[in-house]
């Protein structure tokens, strides 16, 4: 049975919702990770770990013959998203405070959507326009509104712009390349990608020393976060992702990266009982008013390719 527009848009809704949840919840076991290991020692297993998982899918393993035609643009799409996007978003975070750095990541639906006009000729209207700047504008006022440590100096904000851009690449990598890759193949990649990098940088921290590379997963806690973050941050999560990306016009989906914050903001003030204000509500208000929004004010053109 042929998929319907709006079943592809449905679907398409719900995958993007689940990967975001699943991000927003990647910040505490990132950080019950790093008590443990080093930032690449942690990415290392995250990854190398997802990309053993993907060989459990033998039928989708047998498709990816069908993306060899599509190299290139697989192997653009892992080099965006994670590896340059996660070495922009960690030395940025290390070289600026945690209010700049959250505003600048916030960026990245706006980036997104402002380039895909020209280069998918994806044109968003006025009222998806404003609903996006409405909802980045929560996300701006939680980040401006959590404790600034750090300090901001120009590599700070240079690393952060790399993230911004690499994240909007992928984002128009994934969805250009949707009609000639599946949602497995380019998550493949990814994971791939990750692997490779993250290994090798991981090993060169260590010093060689496979006895250190392993060391951290004497913790229980570790263990767990290892998991989750690979299991259900990138396997899962990167699925969906490109699954979305592959039914959505791209102002309707990466406006969907600002529920993230506000799942993490959320899992902060009940896990680690970070302090909750009426203003706060108010910010995760705006976020989800500006992604609903942009929901209802999508031009059916765009909504299919």
């Amino acid at each position: 049975m042929k998929e319907t527009r709006s079943d592809a848009i449905w679907k398409g809704t719900l995958a993007s919702i689940a990967c975001h949840f699943c991000w927003g919840l990647s910040f505490l076991a990132s950080r019950t990770g790093l008590n443990e290991a080093q930032v690449f020692v942690l990415l290392s297993h995250r990854f190398l770990l997802a990309f053993l998982v993907m060989h459990c899918f033998p039928r989708q393993l047998a498709g990816l013959r069908q993306a060899k035609g599509a190299l290139l643009p697989l192997l653009a799409l892992g080099l965006a998203q994670p590896v340059v996007y996660f070495f922009g978003e960690q030395y940025g975070i290390l070289h600026s405070t945690t209010g700049f750095s959250g505003v600048m990541i916030a960026m990245i639906p706006v980036v997104t959507t402002l380039a895909a006009a020209p280069i998918l000729k994806e044109k968003p209207s006025a009222g998806q326009l404003l609903f996006s700047l409405i909802s980045v504008g929560g996300v701006v006022g939680i980040g401006l509104m959590s404790r600034s440590s750090g300090t901001l100096d120009g590599l700070g904000v240079l690393c952060l712009m790399i993230a911004v851009l690499a994240g909007s690449a992928y984002s128009l990598l994934a969805r250009g390349s949707s009609g000639r890759t599946s949602p497995f193949a380019r998550t493949y990649a990814m994971t791939g990608m990750g692997a490779l990098v993250f290994t090798v940088l991981a090993l060169i921290r260590c010093g060689g020393s496979l006895r250190l590379y392993f060391a951290p997963f004497a913790s229980t806690p570790y263990l767990l976060s290892v998991l989750f973050l690979s299991l259900a941050c990138s396997v899962l999560s990167f699925f969906l992702s490109n699954y979305a990306l592959s039914r959505l016009p791209l102002a309707r989906e990466t406006v969907f990266a600002n529920l993230t914050t506000a799942v993490s903001f959320f899992a902060g003030v009940i896990v680690l009982r970070e302090p909750f204000s009426p203003l706060s509500l108010l910010f995760i208000l705006l976020i989800l008013v500006g992604i609903y929004g942009v929901q209802k004010t999508s031009r059916d053109p765009s909504d299919s390719r």
